[in-house]
């Protein structure tokens, strides 16, 4: 008789979660999980562009020593990072992963406008293709950044809205950090590459 009466009590717990809310949170939180994932990936595709980078303009311009431990320095802060997914449920080291990351997008953009100073490496085809291939995961870390936003925007309103809410605290399910605007103004600043002109001829020897 116990069990029975147990076993109802469970069934209609889960036909009142289900009508609160509980599967859409689930759903929204896997979709969270997967939207991170891809901005992780997308930022680690760019931290790897960084060695060959430094290391090519290293080859033309060493004396910019400063700029170039500069960047070194941001990727290596951004690498001592342990992303997981729970950092989700942490504002303060969101915050902390999210200004590394904004560091390194500065030392990077400084890094191209000291470049500008170096026809012979503007003009040299490993940079350029470096170049090239850090506008466009710039451009991915971007969408994958706006993905995210919009399922933590969605997750965040079914946590607090009623009768959601109650689903949420007894699940204990809390809202989780975004991107806030700073981290925006940064990223929108992110080094740009113009292919329009033609690259400068190297100094004659």
């Amino acid at each position: 008789m116990l069990n029975r009466l147990s076993a109802l009590l469970m069934i209609a717990a889960t036909l009142v979660l289900s009508g609160c809310g509980y599967n859409t949170l689930q759903s929204q939180d896997e979709q969270i999980k997967s939207a991170w994932a891809e901005v992780l990936n997308q930022y680690q595709r760019r931290a790897d562009l960084v060695p060959n980078l430094v290391s090519t303009v290293k080859g033309f311009a060493a004396q910019e020593k400063d700029v170039l431990l500069g960047v070194t320095e941001a990727r290596a802060k951004v690498g001592g990072i342990n992303a997981t997914p729970e950092l989700l449920n942490d504002p303060a080291a969101f915050q902390k992963f999210t200004q590394a990351q904004g560091e390194l997008s500065g030392a990077l953009s400084r890094l191209l406008v000291v470049t500008e100073n170096y026809p012979s490496l503007k003009s040299d085809g490993l940079f350029r293709d470096l170049q090239a291939q850090l506008e466009g995961t710039e451009n991915r870390i971007t969408v994958a950044r706006k993905r995210y936003i919009d399922a933590v925007a969605a997750y965040n309103i079914t946590v607090r809205s009623f009768p959601t809410n109650l689903t949420a605290m007894a699940t204990g399910a809390k809202t989780k950090p975004s991107f806030e605007v700073e981290n925006e103004k940064a990223i929108s600043s992110a080094p740009k590459v113009d292919f329009g002109a033609s690259p400068a001829p190297a100094p004659a020897p």
